[in-house]
């Protein structure tokens, strides 16, 4: 009877963690919940795609991009190679997924069936004075030149994939979005005999952690670019109102100095009338 009771207990046990499992198992697939959003963007060139976590947006990323890939061709004498170049744009109608945690978080770009993948790392990270900061801290793309709509003719047709090393890209304060108009260009390095993969984002806004708001960017912060773009375009506005300024205030001493000097009385300037006074 005492064997018996043992393995009743353990059987009601184990159903348990397998109940736990599935729930775990459960949580852990609700997570990877990509959404397109392009439709949203009145800019046919802008993407937007949310990362969603439980049904609340976590991860959030607007942008137009564009890729430039070297590829080798066969020349027309048939030995000799030359290198020709890609350029197309990421496209709006692109599948998503994605991951979301504390500290690191991803989300994922496909398109033409998996022939090319856009893959962007974020991580959380303390900088001096306590300060917290998120940034990207790895670019992977992969794409195939077997694909014939960009890579035409292309010698040795196959999957590549290119990727940044040591990226510290885009930082921005905890809890806040990014936000740059101006072009940001990052070099990536191929396994195609290490050839430069060049991926451009503009128009951008991102957010990959501390999302207050379902499907809204939290406070935006700033590129520097921006910000001194958004300075020489005001820049001759204020110094047009610091030139009127003193302008005025020049009227306005001159002004004053006339009256002033209109009140106290004239003295001759011929000498010789001194001695009628």
């Amino acid at each position: 009877m005492g064997r018996l009771g043992f393995s009743t207990m353990e059987s009601a046990r184990v159903w348990l963690l397998c109940v736990f499992g599935v729930l775990v198992l459960s949580a852990v697939l609700a997570e990877q919940e990509g959404e397109n959003l392009s439709g949203l963007s009145t800019n046919p060139d802008k993407a937007i795609f949310a990362v969603r976590e439980n049904a609340t947006t976590c991860l959030m990323v607007e942008f137009a991009a564009k890729f430039l890939v070297p590829y080798d061709v066969l020349a027309l004498n048939g030995i000799d190679l030359i290198t020709e170049q890609a350029s197309f744009t990421l496209p709006r109608n692109a599948e998503i997924e994605g991951k979301c945690g504390l500290t690191e978080s991803e989300i994922h770009i496909s398109w033409k069936n998996s022939a090319y993948i856009l893959r962007i790392y974020f991580s959380k990270e303390f900088r001096d004075k306590g300060i917290e900061v998120w940034k990207i801290s790895r670019i992977q793309f992969v794409y195939d030149t077997s694909e014939t709509s960009h890579f035409i003719n292309a010698y040795n047709p196959g999957k590549h994939t290119a990727s940044t090393h040591r990226l510290s890209a885009l930082v921005t304060p905890a809890g806040r979005s990014y936000l740059c108009t101006a072009q940001q260009t990052i070099t990536l390095i191929s396994s195609d005999h290490q050839k430069g993969v060049t991926f451009s984002m503009y128009d951008i806004q991102i957010q990959p952690f501390d999302i207050a708001s379902d499907f809204m960017f939290s406070a935006p912060y700033k590129c520097i670019t921006d910000q001194r773009e958004h300075l020489e375009e005001i820049l001759p506005l204020i110094l047009g109102l610091l030139l009127g300024l003193i302008i005025v205030i020049i009227l306005t001493i001159y002004h004053f100095h006339l009256k002033l000097t209109a009140n106290q009385p004239q003295l001759p300037r011929d000498r010789s009338m001194y001695k009628n006074m």
